[in-house]
């Protein structure tokens, strides 16, 4: 293989990741959904060989599921590991500013552009955009992450919130979005870094996770609901109003039933 074969191969995988990435975080391929190389191969118009390789590029990083027989399939991220993205995410940010001159090298020339990601992605989080809120919040916390000294730190923050994203894409298209979900402070972050201001950068930072905590458990509670009220449900439907006449019979899995 020429080196030009392998550079345009290497090229497509990573556009193929880039648009099926894109396809996720827009909502467009749901949870669950699944899907083989073949698929989306011909949907691509490529060869199934970079396909492949995307695929499992997108597996590494959390987002599908793989099943030799199956084929792949959109990952169903759960509260609780939507509770524990939050949490880590916490644990690392938390750690790198308590000694910034460490492990953070604030460059002042980086500063503009993500004030612009900051301000565009507050504007669209008021205007209800999500497709372009999704976008200018991952360039913020990208831009932001290359100011962290240490390149797999970025990269494993900016790979939970992606998959933090596609958590709750679904979630937000369905119930909205508002004050109580989403967080407004990516300009009030920007500004507290850029002034070294350490203790103002944990306010904001505790701020960011305690929206996204107190949003989890509003989705437990939700879902300790629905489950009780299926539960009630299934209960009712599966009960009669007397016991049963004389000739009638009770099938051997019915509720209640005892061998």
């Amino acid at each position: 293989m020429s080196p030009s074969a392998g550079v345009t191969r290497s090229t497509l995988r990573q556009q193929i990741a880039d648009a099926l990435r894109d396809e996720v975080l827009a909502g467009r391929l749901p949870p669950g959904r699944e899907f083989t190389v073949k698929q989306i191969a011909e949907q691509y118009g490529v060869s199934a060989t970079p396909v492949r390789e995307a695929l499992f590029d997108l597996s590494a990083q959390g987002l599908l599921a793989s099943d030799q027989h199956r084929g792949f399939q959109v990952r169903e991220f759960t509260v609780a590991d939507y509770r524990a993205m939050a949490e880590a995410r916490a644990l690392v940010v938390e750690g790198l500013f308590r000694d910034p001159a460490e492990r953070v090298a604030v460059r002042p020339e980086g500063l503009a552009s993500i004030r612009r990601r900051a301000a565009e992605a507050v504007r669209a989080a008021k205007g209800g955009d999500l497709d372009v809120l999704i976008g200018y919040d991952l360039r913020f916390w990208r831009e932001l992450g290359q100011f962290v000294l240490n390149p797999y730190i970025a990269d494993f923050l900016t790979r939970l919130r992606v998959q933090a994203w596609v958590f709750a894409v679904h979630r937000l298209r369905r119930d909205g979005m508002d004050e109580n979900v989403l967080w407004f402070g990516h300009e009030e972050l920007v500004e507290a870094i850029a002034r070294g201001d350490r203790e103002q950068v944990h306010a904001e930072m505790r701020s960011y996770y305690g929206h996204a905590l107190a949003w989890a458990d509003r989705l437990e509670a939700r879902e300790a609901e629905g489950n009780a009220e299926g539960n009630a449900i299934g209960n009712a439907e599966g009960s009669t109003d007397g016991p049963p006449g004389p000739g009638s019979a009770i099938p051997p899995e019915s509720p209640g039933h005892c061998a």
